[in-house]
């Protein structure tokens, strides 16, 4: 699907029907597969063939699935995980082990902060995080010998937060290590990493991508751009003998797919975490009108930012795409076409105007969501981000007054109508 437009991607990449099949992605339910002889599954095993045997490792509408991600996103090869805080943990830990270390820009998701700041740590694995704004000075002064990887966000939840992708890059890339994005707010329509020097992406597919918050679930694609071999020394996991499969090497026996091979072989195998082919199949659903659904997002958020940007009960508005902002020249750099529905406001009256504010809301629902085609609204500090002390709050961007407002695609008047009266009862 190489030539086609990314709109016609959303729709057609992935699965191609044969001559009489279904014209729909099927949905492969079942847990296992059957094989005629004890030696092909043996083979599928080993490695030696591709194929399904159990759904854990691989499913036909899985990979379908993931297969059109990884067109959207211009990758090599791709895997579904059972959710975005599941493709985070594994696109790190797939080549990092205990004794190795991390470089993280600080304005992230609050789950991730935490999986990095402490789930892995107990695992073995340092994370050292900076400011996304860092000077590169600053940036290259938090690596060490065993650093593995660098990780960020493109576009921060919920500080909005816009990824120097190339200064990143550039700084990873002078290491010997692969970069990570997490694309999930910008998704392929708005950015797309790997042409600004990213090696790997990761998503929440429960956001944009669903788009309706009807399942969880995440994505891992692999640009295949990385040379692990030039590294070989930093990532023995890929490079040298896999003795749970016979001592074969990821590098040498898949090339450019080594990485998400591994990932599968692996990751998945032992650990579990694999989408549903009932989930995958509704992501597909919502894949395909993801190019008519983010320029709406982009639109009506960037219409109510500037109506609270002009109320006198507002002190102060994120949005990328505002000018202004102070991500407004990076954003127009990498994402000139829009960012994202979601922006951040800080009431006068401080958190407890931010509140009351969001108890009067009407339209806009109260949800521990984002990212989808429904209005909703969330304050961090006391919901998704309440695990961080107050130092962690500031590192990730996060104010105790902040609310993520997640503009839907419905009229944009009528959510401003609903902001409108509720800010009129506080």
């Amino acid at each position: 699907m190489s030539d086609y437009r990314i709109e016609t991607k959303c729709i057609q990449s992935g699965y191609t029907p044969k001559n009489g099949e279904p014209r729909v992605l099927p949905i492969y339910q079942s847990t296992t597969f059957k094989y005629e002889t004890s030696e092909q599954m043996g083979r599928l095993f080993d490695l030696e063939e591709s194929g399904y045997f159990y759904t854990r490792l691989q499913n036909p509408t899985n990979d379908a699935v993931a297969a059109k991600i990884c067109d959207l996103e211009g990758g090599y090869a791709g895997m579904l995980t059972s959710s975005g805080q599941a493709a985070s943990f594994y696109a790190v830990m797939n080549i990092a082990q205990q004794g190795d270390h991390i470089v993280c820009a600080s304005a992230l998701y609050g789950g991730t902060y935490n999986l990095y700041a402490h789930t892995i740590r107990k695992m073995g694995v340092e994370a050292t995080f900076v400011d996304p704004d860092c000077s590169e000075e600053e940036l290259n002064a938090a690596f060490q010998d065993n650093t593995k990887a660098v990780f960020g966000e493109t576009i921060a939840n919920p500080a909005l937060v816009v990824l120097d992708i190339e200064k990143f890059a550039k700084a990873a890339h002078a290491h010997g290590v692969p970069l990570i994005v997490d694309n999930t707010f910008a998704t392929p329509i708005n950015c797309r990493p790997f042409e600004w020097g990213a090696d790997i992406v990761t998503h929440s597919t429960t956001k944009y991508m669903d788009g309706h918050a009807s399942c969880v679930g995440g994505a891992i694609i692999d640009s295949g751009n990385f040379d692990w071999e030039a590294h070989a020394e930093k990532f023995p996991g890929l490079t040298t003998p896999d003795e749970t499969y016979h001592g074969i090497v990821y590098t040498q026996k898949f090339g450019k797919g080594a990485y998400i091979t591994k990932a599968t072989a692996q990751l998945m195998r032992d650990l579990g975490s694999i989408q549903s082919p009932q989930n995958a199949f509704l992501l597909n659903i919502g894949l395909e009108t993801l190019h008519l659904r983010m320029p709406r997002h982009c639109e009506n958020a960037l219409k109510v930012a500037r109506y609270l940007q002009g109320h006198e009960k507002v002190d102060w508005v994120h949005c990328p795409s505002l000018d202004g902002d102070p991500y407004y020249e990076l954003a127009r750099k990498y994402m000139p076409g829009g960012t994202c529905g979601v922006i951040t406001f800080g009431l006068k009256g401080g958190r407890s105007a931010a509140e009351k504010m969001m108890d009067h809301l009407k339209l806009a629902a109260i949800v521990t969501h984002v990212a989808d085609a429904r209005t909703c609204v969330l304050h961090p500090a006391s919901h998704t981000h309440r695990q961080m002390n107050d130092q962690e709050l500031r590192e990730a961007g996060v104010q105790p007054e902040l609310i993520r407002f997640s503009v839907g695609i419905e009229n944009a008047d009528d959510i401003i109508a609903d902001i409108e009266q509720a800010l009129a009862q506080i």
